[in-house]
């Protein structure tokens, strides 16, 4: 969440941020009014608990007072006790009016405070959704362009993934659909072991080649640890609830979208050290969404599914804007390592601050090229596009203050909020999608990535030999 000490003291940096990321910008005020109305009544309520503990030493100095008093100052004393002694129900009557007041007002601030995003960057482009998106740099490997057609590039026509794992027995959708419902799948041989495949090289390439530390987190939490990584309030229709307490239990839980939030709620609540940051870490999780509002919109295949296994890393840093740049662009470098030892085409951009969403500072989205994508050509094939396999986000603290995640700083021994990044390394079955159209053959048959071959038992084909 924002700094109210700075949204009150830079009110127009949050109301150009909210307008740039297409909420209304009077959000900011409205969040203002409920904090001016709210801190002189937490002030007030102070106050009245100072005087109340005040007032027990005043009465025991009057004792003391009253002991020695001559007769004369006697009744004066003892009216000042009486009025003392009747302070405390004045106290507490006013406190407890108080008090509802304030919680009232908190409550109404919160929920305010929870939709705030965080202002996108001075150096992000504005725009209103991923139309307005900037491309940065390509990379091609130096058999393929995309400039050409798919078939000036390998002698044929490209089939679909659909049509490859059909026809090679990799993926069954009308069984998925049977044991789940729509967007549901299941990997079936070579389909199974080439997503197994992916997802182990993309875990050793971040933990043995890059030093993440692995953790296994809960991909089924609890309600704050969603708000905390910042996927509620808002895009909670996206999220599968579990209702628990329509069964007894004491609160809800949720599937996660990603192995962030698992994470990120690792360390909720806890003071580090701040020697030991950074904090890189990196899990291989199943991950849930709805997809809702998704319908019509890459319903077949293996591109938008309910469900589907990634390899996320997150770091953890101190709060230092450029040091944050630094890990964004480190980590953006990693998937770029990655997918060109896959010698998968893909194209990096910049998201426009109308596609960054709530936390997000800036973001960078790294697509792969799809033969299987795009309008079809004069000759009924497929022309190819990019298609989205990896998002890179920087967030300096604002998650990290809902999650209360902070270091002791060194000098001034205060705790202080953490930055945090995160970006997907791999997730499958999505990124089987240009791996499939990329590296068929002519004779239907696939050809393994050669990172892959080693995860495949040393198999270089799919399909009939």
């Amino acid at each position: 969440m924002i700094d109210l000490k700075d949204l009150r003291a830079n009110p127009d940096k949050y109301r150009t941020g909210l307008t740039n990321k297409g909420y209304p910008a009077d959000l900011a005020d409205q969040l203002l009014a409920v904090d001016a109305e709210l801190r002189p009544l937490i002030t007030r309520r102070e106050l009245l608990v100072a005087e109340k503990n005040q007032i027990g030493k005043q009465i025991g100095q009057l004792a003391g007072r009253l002991k020695k008093a001559a007769d004369p100052d006697r009744a004066v004393l003892e009216q000042e006790m009486q009025s003392l002694k009747a302070r405390p129900d004045a106290i507490k009557e006013e406190a407890s009016a108080l008090t509802g007041q304030v919680t009232a007002l908190e409550s109404d601030r919160d929920k305010l405070w929870l939709r705030i995003p965080q202002p996108a960057d001075a150096d992000v482009p504005v725009g209103k959704s991923a139309d307005d998106n900037v491309q940065l740099s390509t990379w091609n490997p130096d058999w393929f362009d995309p400039a050409k057609s798919f078939a000036a590039n390998k002698g044929f026509a490209p089939k679909t993934h659909i049509e490859l794992g059909q026809s090679l027995g990799l993926f069954d959708f009308e069984r998925g659909v049977k044991i789940a419902g729509s967007r549901s799948y299941v990997l079936t041989g070579d389909g199974m072991r080439l997503h197994q495949a992916v997802l182990r090289f993309a875990f050793d390439f971040m933990t043995q080649d890059n030093g993440f530390t692995p953790l296994s987190v809960p991909v089924v939490v609890r309600d704050e640890c969603m708000v905390g990584t910042g996927f509620f309030p808002d895009g909670k229709e996206q999220a599968y609830e579990v209702k628990e307490t329509d069964r007894g239990g004491g609160y809800d839980l949720y599937l996660t979208g990603t192995g962030e939030v698992g994470l990120m709620g690792y360390h909720q609540g806890e003071i580090l050290d701040a020697a030991s940051l950074p904090l890189c870490y990196t899990t291989v999780s199943t991950c849930f969404r709805r997809e809702a509002g998704a319908a019509g919109k890459d319903t077949a295949g293996l591109y938008r599914v309910h469900q589907f296994d990634k390899v996320e890393q997150v770091v953890i840093c101190k709060a230092d804007e450029q040091t944050s740049r630094d890990w964004h662009k480190k980590m953006i470098g990693f998937v770029e390592e990655l997918l060109q030892r896959l010698e998968l085409p893909y194209r990096l951009l910049q998201c426009c601050t109308g596609d960054l969403g709530t936390k997000n500072a800036d973001m960078i989205d790294v697509e792969s090229w799809m033969p299987g994508r795009g309008p079809d050509d004069a000759d009924g094939s497929p022309s190819g596009e990019y298609g989205e396999t990896h998002s890179a986000s920087r967030l300096y603290d604002y998650q990290c203050r809902r999650l209360n995640l902070r270091y002791r700083d060194p000098k001034t021994k205060k705790p202080v909020f953490c930055h945090s990044l995160n970006n997907t390394v791999a997730a499958s079955p999505r990124i089987l999608v240009p791996i499939l159209e990329m590296y068929q053959n002519e004779d239907g048959t696939v050809t393994v990535p050669t990172a892959l071959r080693p995860y495949m038992n040393g198999q270089d084909r799919i399909g009939p030999a």
